[in-house]
């Protein structure tokens, strides 16, 4: 054959079926395009298909979830000195896949970010992450490098300005206008996901960037962290002061809650709210209808295993009303009674020992109202929260689809703070929120995942049917960790899954029920 057409030949075959070479060229040459002055493309590599390894979850085995071929673009953005001479600037990975769907999304942080995660969008995806249906996906670390929980890059205003909100727009901006690039045509559709930072950002991003996104799923938002650390603080305090004291007269940690302590509650805790749901399996479905009343706990004749003291049935009962200031004004939201609070080391409950947050408290007094007024006069805590926008007609005109989810025996945050923002969205924007949104409790689950709870579920799917298609999502179908997992549905709060009979492993045993009253 002449050289001339066997170099069309070879390249005929190459565009028509694109090789790793050729998939390699391809996203090599991004590295060469302009982006913006401000952007710097560090690497542009393609990833061949293959299995991605995922940290072990504690208790459960090591897990690997296969990923296709994509172009792996990392760069930075605003690459810079800050006022403490500090190298600062937003961070990203985008994932390209070599089959994408025409979707966009980006990928919520977490604590106070300051890492790249690998961009694959596993939140609320129930095992098969965005990226391995062929959305583009983007992740950042919202402008700074550091420990998840290391502030110290607020000491520079564009740094903490990028974290509070406008690395959101940043990147998503970014991460649309290279997708576009490499694939030659516009995204179709963009959407973003996120649970606690990350449930934060989604909620700032439909609040001050409505254009951004078609979908957003929010998962318990991080809007709140003053307030909800009070809370955490007000409780502990209160079991400290019923605790036994040392010869200084501090409390004795270990004794603030002792195992069979914690025993005596889960069961008390099971055998008032447990059968509600109409089925007795150590899980409490009946969130809204759950009226626990510690003081049935409470010992008859002094302390013993198997009962409570007065001063811990005290912190029971007013510790999870939720702080109050001296008017009697409520600080923050009450937290839920359910299973995980007595987890450890991770529970609501005080459990003696440090936490990624430092040591365990051992005081016994809190000035609630000062410490109010410290946090609302906080800067940076007002930068950073999205309770209080609930103003979301241009999202909503668009439009935009949102759903929240919250795992009820959440540590950190309350989800009644956050059904209290829901219900006041849906108060301000009537039924084009309601509509427009979903809220799911999860019970059992802790912060984000973990705990005795059906904590896998594909939420993701169901927002792009809304989006694309206008199918309103209703149950969406939960399953445990394992090789053959249990199932269960979630329902939109305050309805529950309710045991109707027959196999109770099984989702379509349960159906959701709305409170009674």
């Amino acid at each position: 054959m002449p050289k001339k057409l066997i170099a069309l030949a070879l390249l005929v075959g190459t565009a028509a079926l694109p090789g790793a070479a050729h998939a390699q060229d391809k996203c090599t040459a991004l590295a060469n395009q302009a982006f913006g002055a401000d952007v710097r493309i560090s690497a542009a590599v393609h990833v061949a298909a293959g299995p991605m390894a995922l940290p072990a979850a504690p208790g459960q085995a090591a897990q690997s979830i296969p990923l296709p071929g994509h172009c792996k673009v990392e760069g930075i953005i605003n690459d810079r000195t800050g006022k403490d001479g500090k190298r600062y600037g937003i961070g990203f990975a985008l994932a390209l896949p070599d089959d994408w769907n025409g979707r966009f999304l980006l990928m919520g942080g977490g604590g106070l970010n300051g890492s790249v995660a690998p961009p694959i969008g596993p939140v609320a995806a129930g095992g098969t992450p965005a990226l391995a249906r062929g959305f583009a996906v983007l992740s950042h670390d919202s402008g700074h490098k550091g420990p998840v929980f290391d502030n110290s890059f607020m000491a520079d205003q564009r740094a903490t300005l990028d974290f509070a909100e406008t690395s959101v727009r940043t990147v998503a901006l970014l991460g649309k206008q290279i997708s576009a690039t490499y694939y030659g045509r516009p995204v179709a559709h963009s959407y973003m996901t996120g649970c606690s930072t990350g449930g934060r950002e989604g909620m700032l991003a439909s609040q001050r960037y409505p254009e951004l996104f078609d979908g957003i799923i929010v998962g318990a938002p991080a809007m709140r962290t003053g307030d909800s650390n009070l809370g955490v603080e007000f409780t502990t305090v209160l079991f400290n002061q019923a605790a036994p004291r040392d010869k200084d007269g501090k409390p004795i940690l270990a004794q603030v809650l002792t195992a069979a302590d914690r025993k005596t509650i889960l069961d008390g805790l099971l055998a008032q709210c447990d059968g509600i749901d109409g089925l007795k399996d150590g899980m409490i479905e009946a969130v809204a209808q759950c009226r626990f009343d510690a003081r049935l706990l409470q010992c008859k004749r002094g302390k013993q295993d198997g009962c409570l003291s007065a001063g811990q049935v005290n912190a029971l009962v007013e510790g999870f009303k939720g702080p109050k200031d001296k008017a009697g004004y409520p600080i923050y939201a009450p937290v839920p009674y359910d299973t995980g609070i007595v987890a450890t080391p991770m529970g609501y409950l005080p459990s003696g020992i440090p936490g990624p947050l430092g040591p365990p408290s051992q005081a016994t007094s809190i000035d609630l109202d000062a410490r109010i007024h410290d946090i609302r006069n906080n800067a940076q805590q007002r930068l950073t929260d999205t309770n209080y926008w609930t103003n979301l007609n241009t999202y909503l005109d668009r439009g935009g689809k949102i759903i929240f989810y919250h795992g009820v025996s959440d540590f950190w945050f309350s989800p009644f703070a956050t059904w209290d923002y829901y219900e006041r969205a849906a108060k301000d924007n009537g039924k084009a929120f309601t509509d427009a949104s979903r809220f799911y409790m999860v019970p059992g689950m802790l912060h984000c995942a973990g705990g005795n709870s059906f904590d896998q579920f594909d939420m993701l799917s169901s927002l792009v049917d809304w989006v694309e298609t206008g199918k309103a999502p209703e149950a969406i179908t939960a399953s445990r960790r394992g090789p053959d997992p249990d199932q269960r549905p979630l329902c939109p709060y305050p309805s529950y899954a309710r045991y109707t009979g027959g196999d109770e492993k099984r989702a379509g045993s349960f159906a959701c029920s709305k409170p009674a009253g």
